[in-house]
């Protein structure tokens, strides 16, 4: 059975229109809390990013899970690993995150962690569905749900950052320009850089509800590398919006992305005796990626695009390392889910560790170029029936051999077609994703 509001991270989509409105999630919250309540004293945890809409959006959610008898415990601004983090370990029947993560601030969305501090399973996600489209009632005044703010979140959350990383390592001496792109870290990240020991440098945590995202983080970090540049830091670390995501800078200035720093962490864990299992991508993870692991003997598995697929597949095969070139990093032997503050941490405690410049540790693996362009669309499209999209896509096929690929998807978060191609030479590859794209837009008219 599909699923009517949730994608595959959560719902999403624009402010004010259906079904990102105030109302439907006053009926989501009681939805919820219908699912979660057990007959005690439940509660339910409910956190934010910085976007202006979260403050409505948290006083209609607090309103349902109230009228379904559920208690709620109010974290504010918080990035989306510390809500999984605190649901976990404070023994919360779920946590609830308000964020539309690298999407713009007129974007928001909704997505839940179990009791586990996991994402939640589909027939879960189906049940409060099913409640959504049920009439809404109340339970008697005296059965009615409380609220509180926790006020000591923010410390519970750094701390367990911290202890991701041996205590032994110091950083002192090495400098760090960290990019909080205006989000749920700004008031997290740096504490936790500092109080290891780096000299830090903070760009992006200045949030006004409207700048979230907007020209900074990891979807922009044109502003990370000028700044490490210009402080000739040893590393930049760019967060998105709400904290899941990870590009780094290392101190010539080059962008460091997902696949990179899956690889480094992969190495390292390898040479410490750590590994687990396989390494597990996606059908966007980079060739020279899974070259590099190859070569080390390992292996990589490619999930669909989504860290929701990747920790499935990391579950079925028991790994504990996978991701996504975007930044999602899961290290599911220090956390339960993608957590950028906690990837970075791993990958100055390897430089600090080998004495390796982070130019240095990426160096192990050549990436093959790679195009993406995203298309937009206004009505969802059959990829796999539309002959003429098909048809482009075979031609370039043809063209690349076994020296490349083609990969053609539709966005789980965002109207868009993303063409991606790969292959030994940058500008026939960037030709030829530019052919298919054209021949997309094309084939919708726009």
């Amino acid at each position: 059975m599909t699923r009517k509001y949730f994608g595959t991270d959560g719902i999403r989509g624009k402010v004010g229109e259906p079904p990102i409105t105030a109302d439907f999630l006053l009926k989501l919250g009681w939805a919820a809390g219908r699912v979660f309540a057990n007959g005690g004293h439940d509660f339910v945890l409910v956190g934010k990013d910085t976007r202006i809409s979260g403050y409505m959006f948290e006083s209609a959610l607090e309103a349902g899970l109230t009228a379904a008898g559920v208690d709620t415990r109010l974290l504010g601004p918080m990035p989306t690993p510390g809500i999984a983090y605190l649901t976990r370990t404070l023994r919360a029947q779920a946590g609830i995150v308000i964020s539309a993560s690298h999407n713009p601030y007129y974007d928001n969305g909704v997505k839940f962690f179990s009791v586990h501090g996991t994402k939640l399973h589909a027939d879960i996600e189906r049940k409060i569905e099913y409640y959504i489209d049920s009439p809404m009632t109340t339970v008697d005044s005296s059965q009615l749900g409380k609220a509180k703010r926790i006020q000591d979140a923010a410390g519970r959350y750094i701390e367990f950052c911290k202890a991701s990383i041996p205590t032994r390592l110091d950083f002192t001496g090495i400098k760090v320009v960290i990019d909080c792109a205006h989000g749920a870290t700004y008031h997290i990240a740096p504490h936790v850089f500092s109080e290891v020991g780096a000299e830090v440098v903070t760009i992006g945590a200045k949030p006004d509800g409207l700048n979230i995202n907007d020209e900074c983080g990891a979807t922009k970090p044109e502003m990370l590398v000028a700044t490490v540049l210009a402080h000739q830091a040893d590393i930049g670390v760019a967060l998105d919006g709400d904290g899941d995501r990870l590009i780094m800078v290392d101190h010539k200035g080059e962008i460091v992305d997902g696949d990179e720093l899956i690889y480094i962490i992969a190495k390292s864990r390898l040479e410490t005796g750590q590994m687990e299992g396989p390494v597990v991508g996606t059908l966007m993870t980079n060739l020279g990626m899974e070259h590099a692991l190859n070569q080390l003997g390992m292996d990589l598995l490619r999930a669909s695009v989504g860290d929701r697929y990747v920790m499935e597949m990391l579950t079925e095969h028991k790994g504990i390392l996978g991701g996504e070139s975007s930044g999602h990093i899961i290290c599911l032997d220090r956390t339960t889910t993608g957590d950028g503050i906690i990837a970075a941490l791993q990958i100055m405690a390897e430089i600090l560790i080998t004495g390796k410049s982070l130019y240095e540790l990426k160096s192990g693996m050549t990436k093959y170029p790679q195009t993406l362009i995203n298309v937009r669309i206004t009505e969802k499209i059959n990829l796999d029936t539309n002959d003429a999209i098909q048809k482009s896509v075979q031609a370039v096929e043809k063209k690349l051999g076994n020296k490349g690929r083609v990969l053609l998807r539709a966005s789980g978060t965002e109207p868009l077609i993303r063409v991606m191609v790969e292959g030994e030479q940058a500008d026939l590859v960037k030709n030829l994703a530019q052919q298919i794209a054209d021949d997309v837009k094309r084939s919708i008219g726009a």
